[in-house]
């Protein structure tokens, strides 16, 4: 991930993290949640000379590629663990 794109996404993030503190994601309407995100969104629509509509799309992409990559790291750190255990085990055996 680019540099500006990762500060983009942190700055949203963060803003959410604030924004959006006091509701549970599941119950509450995905049409709110934008809402009371469009306030950074906008600001960084301003400062980049995009459309907030552009913003929210880069959000959505950048925040996929960061699930994508915690995904990949859960699973090569199971399965260092799991690798490691194993070893363990067969070590015990001999």
């Amino acid at each position: 991930m680019a540099p500006e794109n990762k500060e983009i996404l942190e700055r949203i993030n963060a803003y959410a993290e604030q924004a959006l503190a006091d509701i549970d994601p599941q119950k509450t309407r995905i049409s709110f949640q934008l809402e009371a995100l469009k306030p950074v969104m906008q600001e960084i629509a301003e400062e980049k000379g995009m459309s907030v509509e552009d913003v929210f799309i880069l959000y959505m992409d950048l925040a996929s590629e960061a699930s994508v990559e915690a995904q990949k790291q859960l699973e090569a750190t199971l399965d260092e663990e799991e690798s490691a255990n194993f070893s363990k085990i067969a070590n015990r055996l001999s």
